[in-house]
This record gives C-alpha cells, structure tokens and sequence, in this order.
C-alpha cells in the first residue's frame, strides 16, 4: 500500500490538510469540510493508498507559497499538482487554473470554457469536489448575480480569499 504524506496547517482563513503523494500535491483542503470522507475515500481508493502524518519538501514548499499568497507576494503557483478524479471532473479542475488571480468567474463562463453549456449544475457538483482547494481556485466561481455561492471553506472564507 501506498502513503499519501499529510500535515494540518492552520491559517487566518481556516484549517487545513496538505497532502503529497510521491512528488506531487494531491490534497490541500479545509479539514472541516462537509464532504471531507468524499474526498479523502476518492483519493485513498485511486491512490491505492492511506494517510500517514508524516512531512515532506511538497508540502515544505506548498506551505512555504500559500504563506507568499496570503502575504500578497505571490499571485501563482509552482507546485506540481496530482489531480484524482474523473475525467470530467479534471477538466472542470483545469479551467479553474486558468482563472487569473485578483478575477472571477461563473459555473455558467465555466461550463462555457469546457465546451458544455448545459453542464453548469455538473461543473458545480466537480468545482464542489474539487481537493487541491486555493491553488486550483474554486474560490474564485461566484454567482451568476455577482454573489458568493457556496465554498467548502465557508462564505467567510472565501470572501477573505477574494479580498
């Protein structure tokens, strides 16, 4: 069996878990998400894998650019992700990447930007399942009316997050 490497980080948005498996992030979510037994099921099953509290340079450097983020100096990413899910659901994971920092968007320019119009309830159950929370920005989908919908983080989050 394989391990998939976690560490809990606590930041002024809310409680994290970082996880890495082999050289890449495959978990960076809010512990106390609704849907935390979903994902964590999702990634132990592909993986072949269980969690182990155990540090490596992934989650080192992911913690280390999270820090820049929150600080404002830094507005991307380096970390190589490890997305685990369906095919579908990676696309949706993939066109959230390319969200700009500081931008928004909605499920509705989301499903658009996948080539699937009619897809907006399913490209939000995918943003919904999305693991690598921050760094694949699901934080960033509002609201066709411009309002805040939901975020596995909270609404307090999330808003913080976009400020």
């Amino acid at each position: 069996m394989n391990n998939i490497h976690i560490q809990y980080y606590t930041t002024v948005y809310g409680d994290l878990i970082v996880g890495s498996y082999l050289d890449k992030l495959c978990l960076l979510d809010w512990k106390n998400r609704k849907n935390r037994d979903s994902i964590d099921n999702r990634l132990l099953k592909n993986l072949n894998a269980k969690f182990i509290e155990k540090n490596s340079i992934i989650i080192e450097n992911t913690i280390i650019e999270l820090e820049e983020y929150f600080q404002k100096q830094r507005t991307s990413f380096t970390i190589p992700l490890l997305l685990i899910g369906t095919t579908f659901q990676k696309k949706v994971w993939k066109s959230l990447l390319k969200i700009p920092y500081g931008k928004t968007s909605t499920y509705l320019k989301q499903s658009r930007n996948i080539d699937n119009e009619k897809a907006v309830r399913a490209v939000a159950n995918a943003n919904g399942a999305n693991a690598i929370s921050i760094i694949v920005p699901c934080h960033r989908i509002i609201g066709t009316d411009g309002k805040l919908t939901g975020y596995a983080g909270g609404l307090e989050s999330k808003y913080k997050l976009l400020k």
